[in-house]
């Protein structure tokens, strides 16, 4: 039997650590430390923990659906929304029909005749009763509900939500990865 010469012992040694080093290095800190990379690859705020929509609108449940929260009179802020969702919705082309676009309206329901011409289509969801308006306080986060719009999962779980102010296409691209990653609804 021949002896490997120190030389080639020495690079062989040299590339195994090259390999195993950085593995070991990064399930220590991902498993022992608990270190985690900052960031992610969406584009809205994910909601945790995940909430459940209350029970009045439990006919949302079986499709992805964009829900938009507000008074029914609908103003200006509403109106920008609800064309936000449309959009968004209209953009997913032949994956449009796996989401819904949804109103809740919390105060004196609803302008329809306004809803029926400009969104054809919309699940509009009267909660101004005290007892569906409370449910829905507690499981969405306690800010200004007129500048989000909220990602409703096929199973009925509020898993995120943006802000209407800012660009649509980062809603977008989170539904086209969501849409294409979900084999649900």
């Amino acid at each position: 039997m021949t002896e490997t010469p120190k030389p080639q012992r020495r690079t062989l040694l040299i590339l195994i650590a090259l390999f195993i080093l950085p593995l070991a290095a990064a399930f220590i800190l991902y498993y022992a430390v608990g270190w985690q990379p900052a960031g992610g690859s969406n584009n809205g705020e994910l909601l945790q923990p995940v909430r459940q929509l209350p029970e009045g609108a439990a006919s949302l449940r079986g499709k992805w659906a964009l829900v938009y929260v507000a008074d029914g009179r609908c103003d200006e802020d509403c109106r920008t929304a609800l064309v936000f969702g449309r959009q968004t919705r209209l953009s997913l082309n032949k994956e449009m029909s796996r989401v819904n676009t949804a109103f809740l309206a919390v105060n004196e329901c609803c302008d329809l005749e306004y809803l029926d011409k400009e969104h054809a289509g919309i699940k509009v969801f009267d909660v101004t009763d005290p007892v569906p308006t409370e449910e829905l306080t507690q499981v969405l986060p306690p800010d200004d509900l007129r500048h989000w719009l909220f990602v409703v999962d096929p199973r009925g779980n509020i898993v995120m939500r943006y802000d209407v102010r800012e660009s649509p296409r980062g809603l977008l691209d989170d539904m086209k990865k969501l849409l294409k990653l979900s084999h649900i609804g």
